[in-house]
This record gives C-alpha cells, sequence and structure tokens, in this order.
C-alpha cells in the first residue's frame, strides 16, 4: 500500500532535505509536487487542500527557515501532518514502548455487541472471521459470530466454515429465519453461553437502497451496538470515502476496517476517510490469510508513506511468529559457525512465518529508496517454497553433510522438489554463502558480524543470501552500529 505516494513524497523532498537552505519558492514549489502526488494517490481534493495549508504555513515559519536542517525540518512537518490527518495517535502509557493503544473498543459490559456494516463484496464476511481471531487470540476473550446475511446465496453457511477454520463459536443456522430475528437469538445465545463479544455480519447492501438501510438502521436499535464498524475495500479509492460517509450519515459508524490493502497502491481512501468522516480507520487487512489484519496506527503508518519504516511493526510480526526456542538454538549454532542445510530450512520457515517479504522489507528504515530495486528481486513466496521443497528432498545425511551432493544425488533432488539441477546448485550456492559467513562471523567475535550480516553486507549471508543478494540502500545499515 501507498507505493506510489512514497515514491512522489520521496523524491520531493529528497530533494529539499539536500539543501543547505530554503526559501519560499523551494517550499511552495515542493508543495505543488506534493498536491500533484496526493491527488494521483486519490486523496479527496479537500483534505489534498486542507494538509498542503497546513503544511505550506508551517514549513516557511521562522523555525524552519533558520534550522541548520531546514528539509529535515519540513519532512517533520509533513510526518506530523500525515499522523494528523489519519487521525492522530493516542499512546497506552502501561505499554512496553509507549506502542499506541488502539483497535476495537470493548470498554462495555460482556456480552460486547460489534456490529459489522458495508457495501456487497467488501469483505464483510472474512473480515468478520478475521476480527474474531485476533480477539480470540490476543485479547483472550470468548467470541461469537452470527450471520444477518440471508440474502447473499450461503452467506450464513460461509461464516459457520470460516468459525470452524478460526476455531470461534457460530449461531446455529435456522432456515428461513428473518435478519432481526436471527439477531435476537444471537443476542439470546451470547448472554446465556457467557461470552465476552458478539460479532453481527450483516449483509452487503447499497447505501441508495432505502430498504435495505432501513434494515440495517432496526438492527442497529435492536443489538444497540458499542462498536459499528464499516468494513470498506480500500481499492475502491474515492468512492470508498462517498460509501463511509452514507454510511456514518444513515447508520452512524464508529470506525473502519479496510480490506485488501495490500492490493492498493494508492492509499488514498486511507488517506481521505478519517478527515471526511471524523472516525478512526481501526484496522486493515493485509492479506488473504485470517490471521492477515493489524491495528491501523497512524505515526506508523505516516512512517511508512515517507520511507521511514516500522521498526515497532516489524518486532511485533517477529514476536508474534518466530518459534523462539528454535530461534536460540539456530542463534547458538551460528555463534559456534555452524550452519548446515537443516539450519537453512529453519530460516526459511522462519522469515515465511512473518508474512510477504516485500511488505517485511517495507517495515526496515533505510530501505525506501532501495524498493524499486528490491522490486525486480525475485521475492515470491513460491520461490521460498520452491527452496523449501529442494532442501526436503534431501535425505537427513546430505542435509547435513552438504558436500556429499554430487551430479546424480542434484538430478534426484531436482526430480523429488519439481524444479531443476540449476535451482538446485543456486541453492547450495547460496548455502555455501551462508555458512562462509557464519564462520566469518565466530571469528570476528559472534554479534558484531552478525550485526553487519543482518544490515545486508558481506557475503550474502543470513536474510541477504536467501533473497538473492538484494542490493544494499545507500548509507548505513538499519541494524547494528552506526
Amino acid at each position: 500500500m501507498f507505493d506510489t505516494l512514497t515514491d512522489k513524497l520521496g523524491s520531493v523532498l529528497s530533494k529539499l532535505t539536500r539543501r543547505g537552505a530554503l526559501t519560499p519558492g523551494d517550499v511552495a514549489a515542493a508543495m505543488r509536487e506534493v498536491r500533484l502526488a496526493l491527488l494521483d494517490a486519490d486523496v479527496a481534493l479537500a483534505v489534498v487542500k486542507d494538509f498542503v495549508a497546513k503544511v505550506s504555513e508551517k514549513a516557511v515559519g521562522e523555525a524552519v527557515v533558520k534550522s541548520v536542517t531546514p528539509g529535515q525540518m519540513v519532512v517533520k512537518i509533513v510526518h506530523d501532518e500525515l499522523v494528523e490527518m489519519l487521525g492522530g495517535d493516542s499512546y497506552d502509557s502501561g505499554s512496553p514502548l509507549g506502542f499506541e493503544s488502539a483497535g476495537i473498543d470493548l470498554a462495555a459490559p460482556a456480552p460486547v455487541a460489534v456490529l459489522m456494516v458495508g457495501l456487497q463484496g467488501s469483505g464483510k464476511t472474512t473480515t468478520c472471521a478475521k476480527i474474531a481471531l485476533r480477539l480470540q487470540t490476543k485479547e483472550k476473550k470468548r467470541v461469537l459470530m452470527v450471520s444477518l446475511d440471508t440474502y447473499r446465496p450461503a452467506a450464513q453457511e460461509q461464516l459457520a466454515i470460516l468459525g470452524r477454520q478460526v476455531g470461534v463459536v457460530t449461531l446455529p443456522i435456522v432456515a428461513g429465519q428473518q435478519p432481526l430475528d436471527i439477531a435476537k437469538r444471537g443476542l439470546t445465545e451470547a448472554r446465556t453461553g457467557v461470552f465476552d463479544v458478539v460479532l453481527f455480519d450483516t449483509a452487503g447492501r447499497l447505501t441508495i437502497d432505502d430498504a435495505m438501510m432501513g434494515e440495517v438502521t432496526a438492527i442497529r436499535d435492536l443489538v444497540k451496538p458499542h462498536e459499528t464498524l464499516l468494513v470498506t475495500d480500500s481499492m475502491t479509492g474515492q468512492d470508498a470515502v462517498i460509501t463511509a460517509q452514507s454510511f456514518n450519515d444513515k447508520v452512524g459508524i464508529t470506525g473502519i476496517v479496510l480490506t485488501r490493502v495490500d492490493g492498493d497502491a494508492r492509499g488514498g481512501a486511507a488517506l481521505s476517510m478519517r478527515a471526511v468522516t471524523g472516525r478512526p480507520i481501526k484496522l486493515m487487512g493485509v492479506g488473504e490469510k485470517v490471521d492477515a489484519l493489524e491495528i491501523f496506527h497512524p505515526s506508523r503508518i505516516a512512517g511508512r508513506i515517507l520511507g521511514m519504516g516500522d521498526v515497532v511493526g516489524l518486532v511485533e510480526k517477529a514476536v508474534a511468529n518466530v518459534d523462539h526456542e528454535k530461534a536460540e538454538k539456530l542463534a547458538a549454532r551460528m555463534q559456534e559457525g555452524k550452519f548446515d542445510l537443516n539450519d537453512m530450512l529453519a530460516q526459511l520457515q522462519q522469515i515465511q512465518r512473518m508474512g510477504d517479504m516485500k511488505g517485511i522489507l517495507g517495515l526496515i528504515p533505510g530501505l525506501g529508496q532501495a524498493m524499486k530495486q528490491i522490486k525486480s528481486a525475485d521475492l515470491d513466496p513460491k520461490s521460498f517454497k520452491r527452496l523449501e521443497a529442494i532442501i526436503q528432498s534431501m535425505t537427513p545425511k546430505e542435509r547435513r553433510v552438504p558436500d556429499l551432493i554430487k551430479a546424480s544425488r542434484k538430478q534426484r533432488i531436482a526430480t523429488g522438489s519439481g524444479t531443476t539441477v540449476a535451482d538446485v546448485n543456486k541453492l547450495l550456492k547460496q548455502h555455501q554463502q551462508m555458512e562462509t559467513m557464519m564462520k566469518r562471523m565466530k571469528k570476528m567475535g559472534g554479534l558484531g558480524a552478525l550485526t553487519g550480516m543482518m544490515g545486508g553486507g558481506g557475503a550474502g549471508g543470513g536474510l541477504g543470501g536467501l533473497m538473492g543478494n538484494l542490493p544494499r540502500p545507500g548509507g548505513p545499515p538499519p541494524f547494528g552500529r552506526r
């Protein structure tokens, strides 16, 4: 998401940071480019005008003009205004590192009712299951899902199937029952079954359909939801903003969930919705998997847009997905200079658990300028699966002692993994480079070399080796000493 905007804003702001001094003319010229970049990203015109006016006013102030690094000051102003546009940030003083507290508000007597509304095809049912899974696993809440969609064929069955997949209880289906009756039964079941949260998945409807909008209003009045979440497809751009405004006016929403964020390169909907509706974006769907749901943090999103990365997001992904026991064992072997194909397989599997590699790289500060080159690298998830298949087609002895793998063995491994001998050779070369790096790391004292490897230097070790020796961006490595 925001790829196009990140490229254009990065180009504009980098020109400013290279200047030793800034004149009002320089700022005005830059703001014209920023305006065009935002409009091209499908941000609403009124929002663009307000944003540019605020940045321009602050950017020509005395504090910026007399600053030692005026360009950097302008970048900070743009960042702060982006955060404000996206909804501002509140911080939880009781959480480590002051992480922003956001997401669904559950501060109400149980069972907390959450009403899901939106257009047809916006992804409400899948999002309902994603939210239920998140509440059940991360918030430790007992969740009940209720489908009120009696119009779309098999909609209720779809939610039931998703419920079984994620391990969340769904209200049993009673054929012929109407949405209001189902909602009443859902409330009763939530109370008697001692559930913490009950999610109501409504049918998709058009805002111009008065009868359908009347129905969802009646459901709202019956269940009295603590949260009414509008689920909207980010790829619809300006239409998503109009939809959000209409639902807010007619039903009254408390928050927005953006879906298909991973497929939207412009991001105009996200940048416009908060400003136009006054309602916060609470969550965003970042993939098709049931766990591909993230809390929307304005400051982190602003950092990603400006190519600053999101270290906190990266740490959270690692904490949530990395098997720490296996990671510690791998680290211990690396300290000893040992790294066989079993270790390489373990590292591959750890990386894949963290999600889409391009998305992960986008969270690392300092990679903004190299993203164009990274896009051309082979980061298709299938390539990781290919490497995994090759290693799993080897015998236990071959994984421990890769030197045993000669011509006939390579052919057998290629046939067994559905790849070519060239693919096997490439993997063995990557392993050899990584093993060399591990031995070098041991000689250099362990962690010193490890931090350099994480920065992408050296002979293609670690992530660099697995990803085909990606080009390293200019400046210091994102991890390690500066």
